[in-house]
């Protein structure tokens, strides 16, 4: 893998039968397959194969959509959409070609039948079902990035010639700004912090796009892009909601009505893009979520480009050493599952053996993953303490043995050494200290130890493990006593100096 590859946390993934079903009932691609049946043997069409009128009317009235007044519109969103995906196929009419210039617009120019992709949605498998439904998913997010229809009518009316700079449109920029919108969206997913239960505020979304990281306060410039972007999206998601990509509650109507004549709602939006006023109506401005087949289908589109986008389950398979390595890098709740589908695949006690004989070593890695090794043993029922007694003198695995046979009320456990003692506390700093970034748990923990044991750092110094310098100067930095805090950072420099 590159060193450079971009790396997401894993997410859930649904069965495959039942993405499919989900696919199959998503309103746009549904109305597809049942215009495809409509179309059946033959249906007179226009040149580029769209629906004449009286076919509009027919098939917006098969939809039951001719009491909607934007009927006749999503009839030909569905109709193009069967097009694209080879649910219906079209054949243009000999010498049509040519007769086009002075045709009546309703004249039928070819004929559109079902396509052989229609066998697919009763008689493929699940995977053919969703690689159907990704190829039309591609042509909606296609026609989602495209510019505004009525800016190149009126190019075009006014007999000038299509310039795209003059409509300020970039396909690639657009397309890339839809892409990463969809991705952060994919990753507040897989950090539990979107799904369906908690959609995603639209402004924090366009905001997580265009507010730079590194600023406290956004700039009006930047607070106006994010208004811009939040009215691009809200247009894009009422396109993407009917594949079934995700959910969008759109924006409230009244709130669109309260644009200024800028085409801006500025200070609507400040505060919202990023932290919520608690009597702030959030919803009001949009709320959108990946589905379990958005989900499925961002991440389809991440491996082609290129990205490692696990999912839960992947490392099932692998061994003990795969699985610590990445475990520590998982949201909570994907760690506990993922673990748990690798022990469901081992003996309570081989599973053991092989997660503590993975935790060992002196590399930098190393604390963290005893840290996973130490999480991943406590879902290890108790057959396997033959596997814990075998490591209690081992120097690195017998404080986490002794922890893992005592939680389990087990007798006979051998009372640990200091030097184990201390080396397991160290362990454990070096460990957080690479997870937590300071944290005001890790501040508490370190103020017990000290509180706890006394003449700590004298003691300490001498542990030998090769993070003991690096914690007792983190211990320095955490504590807020001024004197253990220099106490601290003298054994550093004691732990340093002994290691050469």
């Amino acid at each position: 893998m590159p060193a450079d590859r971009p790396t997401m946390p894993p997410v859930r993934l649904r069965p495959d039968a039942e993405l499919a079903r989900d696919a199959l009932s998503a309103p746009l691609f549904a109305r597809a397959a049942r215009l495809a049946r409509w179309a059946g043997e033959g249906t007179p069409v226009g040149a580029g194969g769209e629906l004449l009128a009286d076919q509009l009317r027919t098939a917006t009235g098969l939809l039951g959509l001719d009491g909607d007044e934007d009927g006749p519109a999503y009839t030909a969103e569905a109709w193009q959409l069967a097009l694209d995906t080879g649910l219906v196929e079209f054949t243009e009419r000999a010498g049509a070609e040519d007769s086009d210039m002075g045709a009546d617009a309703d004249e039928p120019s070819g004929t559109a039948v079902a396509g052989e992709e229609l066998a697919t949605l009763t008689s493929g498998s699940p995977q053919d079902v969703l690689d159907l439904w990704l190829g039309g998913l591609e042509s909606v997010l296609a026609d989602a990035a495209a510019p505004d229809l009525g800016d190149i009518v009126d190019q075009i009316s006014e007999g000038g010639e299509l310039d795209l700079d003059a409509i300020d449109w970039n396909p690639e920029e657009e397309a890339d700004f839809l892409d990463g919108v969809l991705g952060n969206l994919y990753l507040l997913t897989a950090l539990d912090e979107g799904s369906a239960e908690r959609p995603v505020p639209l402004p924090a979304l366009a905001a997580s796009v265009i507010v730079p990281d590194d600023m406290d306060e956004p700039t009006d410039d930047i607070l106006e892009e994010v208004s811009d972007a939040m009215m691009r999206l809200d247009d894009q998601f009422r396109m993407l909601a009917p594949t079934g990509l995700v959910e969008y509650q759109p924006v409230d109507e009244a709130l669109i009505e309260e644009v200024d004549g800028e085409g801006h709602i500025r200070e609507s939006v400040d505060g919202v893009a990023s932290d919520v006023p608690e009597d702030e109506d959030v919803t009001r401005y949009g709320m959108v979520a990946l589905t379990p087949l958005g989900v499925f289908a961002v991440r389809t589109r991440m491996l082609e480009a290129g990205v490692d986008a696990p999912a839960v389950g992947d490392l099932a398979e692998r061994d003990a050493d795969e699985l610590l390595a990445a475990l520590p890098h998982h949201p909570e709740s994907a760690a506990r599952t993922e673990t748990e589908l690798w022990l469901a695949r081992r003996e309570a006690v081989v599973a053991a053996r092989d997660l503590l004989a993975a935790a060992r070593g002196d590399d930098e890695d190393a604390p963290l993953r005893r840290l996973a090794c130490q999480q991943a043993l406590a879902l290890v029922p108790a057959e396997a303490e033959p596997a814990l007694r075998e490591v209690l003198d081992d120097p690195q695995l017998g404080g986490l043995a002794r922890v893992w046979l005592a939680e389990r009320g087990a007798t006979g456990i051998p009372e640990p050494g200091e030097a184990m003692v201390f080396w397991l506390t160290v362990d454990t700093i070096a460990a957080q200290l690479a997870t937590e970034d300071d944290s005001a748990e890790l501040r508490d923990l370190v103020q017990g130890l000290v509180g706890q044991h006394r003449g700590f750092f004298d003691a300490a110094w001498r542990v030998e493990h090769p993070a003991t310098a690096d914690v007792l100067e983190a211990m320095g930095r955490l504590h807020p006593d001024k004197k253990v805090a220099k106490e601290a950072r003298k054994a550093a420099f004691k732990a340093r100096s002994r290691r050469g």
